[in-house]
């Protein structure tokens, strides 16, 4: 059994608790959970909340004061949040799984400047299928080049609050580096009235927000005659707590850095 203890952060959201599920299930010990200031959730038995027997864990919404109870704190909640106990880490000394997405070029920086004081994985998407898409799609656009198109649809559950989702963002980025080129150049996130022709090179985002749905990629090559699609549909938030789950055992005595799941999955 890994004795790395985990806390989390947003324990009484929907990736909390699941995340507090594929930990029981892997044999992680949860060391702390927090929830916001007032939240009606302090105090209840995180493991109870989660769907568990119990987990002997009380909801709190002190990270400093729980220091001494855990190695590494997963996180899926919302910048703000992120920044907050990211500075309590540092103190600390704790490391951090980061799943957080919607952080704007200044909350980035911060975080990069922590990774040098702590050990930090940051991603997008934790689901080990969502990683080899983004392998699959760097060499796809390597091979098809500038006389494809590239579009990118995501669908996410109505409550989401940032778009495009990090996963559309980190699959942008890999369309970018197989072709060369970078994302920031050549993105292009709204179309309304009368746009014009395609401009050649650029990658189009598109999202949809609606229902329950947990999270749909898909990246098309579009040619002339021909279309090739790269799709991704998660049924479950589980595949995407596993793999934080599995990015926090990995994380516990690494050095200070800012890591991504390839670091992970590669060893």
């Amino acid at each position: 059994m890994n004795s790395t203890r985990i806390a989390v952060l947003g324990a009484a959201g929907r990736m909390g608790r699941a995340v507090i599920q594929a930990a029981a299930t892997a044999g992680l010990p949860l060391g702390a959970a927090f929830e916001r200031v007032g939240a009606a959730e302090l105090q209840r038995d995180a493991g109870e909340l989660a769907g568990l027997e119990t987990a002997g864990v009380r909801i709190g919404s002190d990270v400093r004061a729980a220091l001494a109870d855990f190695d590494v704190l997963v996180d899926f909640t919302r910048p703000e949040g992120t920044l907050a106990a990211l500075e309590a880490c540092v103190e600390g000394g704790r490391g951090m799984v980061i799943g957080t997405t919607g952080f704007s070029a200044e909350q980035q920086a911060a975080i990069e400047a922590a990774a040098q004081r702590i050990p930090i994985v940051k991603a997008g998407n934790f689901s080990l299928g969502v990683n080899l898409c983004l392998h699959l799609l760097e060499q796809a656009a390597a091979a098809l080049g500038e006389d494809f198109d590239v579009e990118i649809v995501e669908a996410h559950h109505k409550h989401k609050v940032d778009a495009p989702s990090g996963t559309a963002l980190m699959m942008g980025e890999a369309v970018a580096r197989g072709a060369g080129k970078v994302l920031a150049e050549h993105a292009v996130y709204e179309r309304y009235g009368h746009t014009g022709a395609r401009s050649r090179g650029a990658i189009g985002f598109s999202t949809v927000r609606g229902g329950d749905v947990v999270g749909d990629h898909t990246v098309m090559f579009l040619g002339e005659g021909e279309r090739v699609e790269i799709t991704h549909k998660a049924s479950s938030r589980l595949n995407f707590a596993n793999g934080a789950v599995r990015a926090a055992r990995w994380l516990q005595g690494r050095a200070p850095g800012l890591y991504s799941m390839r670091d992970v999955i590669g060893g």
